[in-house]
């Protein structure tokens, strides 16, 4: 058994193809890795991939890098610009295992073209006595235990309705990508929606009985499955929606009992008098965080970060440091799909994860919201209004796309810059990073303060459901609706 997810005390039957994924902010070192496009208006599709890089096991990186290139290259391929709707790649993770034998990454990927989401996952695995990634198949030991997996898991479809299509199932090794472990060690094979019949199936999957799957497991298998098998401690589990709910004993909903956020360092300059700009940036923390955070305290200059929930969660020590030295954290959604895209019930599940990560690592309760990819719909406004957040948007884009070089980003932010912008970065890149010194010096050579987005404000203060692009006084008078 299990409390349901985020926050509802609620007790439902445990679910044995359900993956007690581990916690990554468990994991030392562990650092996380973004791609991204669509940001500007003239883009053809909306592409976010994550993906973790472990200092311990460098094959499984190169693995996860490879994997994340070949998933953009296809979808570039398959979505040529000018439809709308915009096309959306969502790449996410969780951990399967992460011990000294055996390390597994679960791929999540959905995809949106045009009609409703598809999603499918994809499970590498890491042997560190053989330092070697290998797909799910790498877990049976030869083609001959894939075959008789193949039969158990057949067996197994029975009952689940004639739309199952039982006799697709197949011993091959891309129906077979994504397999992992229960606590109880039994061997949960994932399929692919649309794979085994219509789509409006779901999510379909088959949990192997530990005693059955044994004598199919490769060494890397066998391992894998004890070292889940005698995990302890919270763990991470994904419930229906595709979002991961953590089902530790901690408490829930932190952001109730959570003070709005503010900058201990906000009433220091006066926006009303001084020239004022708010450096902004999305999509973190990522391998950069760290290093744009020791140069904005050298600088003394202050920033508005805002923090996908899920790598927020891998990470809270840097959430915690933003918050120490004077800097705003704020809500970017829990896994960085196109919130306009989705239902009321999916908007709020999302913030309000995301707030209640943020709330536990801070203490302090986001207010402001940028949504992913600027995209804003009518039920994103009324949930925030609901919810008591602030969306922020922006009115200079430094173009800090992957590729961008620093000189350029540097020269769009200090051209563009105008007293109350709100500037949009990422700190998830490298080349945006090393651009934020110049930047610093030469906005600050003109005259500007930096500070986070609600001072620009001032008195006045930001209202919740109104959509905020620049501290300028258009943006102040624009209506709530």
């Amino acid at each position: 058994m299990t409390t349901s997810p985020h926050g509802r005390d609620v007790v439902v039957p445990a679910e044995p193809t359900l993956i007690d994924f581990v916690d990554p902010a468990t994991v030392g070192g562990l650092s996380i890795r973004t791609m991204t496009e669509g940001n500007s208006s003239s883009a053809a599709r909306y592409v976010h991939i994550n993906y973790p890089e472990l200092p311990s096991a460098p094959p499984l990186n190169r693995a996860l890098r490879a994997q994340a290139q070949r998933q953009l290259q296809d979808f570039r391929k398959r979505t040529p610009g000018g439809v709308y709707p915009r096309p959306e790649l969502n790449v996410g993770w969780q951990l399967a295992a992460a011990s000294a034998q055996a390390i597994g990454v679960r791929l999540r990927t959905g995809e949106f073209l045009g009609a409703s989401w598809g999603n499918s996952t994809q499970t590498l695995w890491y042997d560190p006595r053989k330092d070697k990634a290998v797909g799910s198949t790498g877990l049976l030991a030869g083609q001959d235990a894939l075959r008789r997996l193949a039969v158990l898991v057949k067996e197994r479809l029975k009952g689940r309705g004639e739309q199952v299509e039982r006799n697709a199932v197949t011993a091959g090794e891309e129906q077979f990508d994504s397999m992992a472990f229960n606590r109880g060690g039994d061997l949960v094979v994932e399929f692919d929606d649309c794979q085994l019949g219509p789509c409006s199936l779901g999510r379909l999957a088959v949990a192997v009985p530990a005693e059955e799957a044994a004598p199919l497991l490769s060494d890397l298998g066998r391992r894998a499955q004890e070292s889940v098998r005698g995990a302890t401690g919270p763990g991470v589990r994904e419930d229906e929606s595709g979002l991961p709910s953590y089902v530790s004993a901690s408490p829930q909903d932190a952001s109730a009992s959570s003070p709005p956020a503010v900058s201990s360092r906000a009433g220091t300059v006066d926006c009303a008098e001084a020239k004022c700009v708010a450096l902004t940036f999305d999509d973190g923390p990522g391998p950069f965080t760290g290093r744009l955070l020791s140069l904005l305290r050298e600088a003394q200059a202050r920033a508005t970060f805002f923090m996908v929930g899920s790598s927020a969660a891998a990470q809270p020590e840097l959430l915690r440091r933003m918050s120490s030295e004077g800097h705003l954290v704020g809500n970017h959604s829990w896994v960085h799909r196109d919130l306009s895209k989705q239902a009321s019930s999916k908007i709020a599940d999302s913030l309000g994860r995301t707030e209640d990560t943020i709330a536990a690592a801070i203490g302090q309760a986001p207010t402001l919201v940028r949504p992913p990819y600027g995209a804003v719909s009518g039920d994103l406004r009324d949930i925030a209004r609901q919810h008591g957040f602030s969306l922020v948007t922006w009115d200079v884009d430094t173009g800090d796309e992957q590729g961008a070089k620093a000189a350029d980003i540097v020269n769009r932010a200090v051209r563009e810059a105008h007293p109350g912008a709100i500037i949009l970065m990422h700190d998830t890149l490298q080349e945006t990073v090393d651009a934020v010194p110049d930047i610093l010096k030469r906005l600050r050579g003109k005259g500007y303060s930096f500070v986070t987005v609600p001072e620009l404000y001032g008195s006045a203060g930001m209202q919740a459901g109104r959509l905020y692009r620049s501290g300028s006084e258009p943006s102040r008078k624009q209506p709530l609706t």
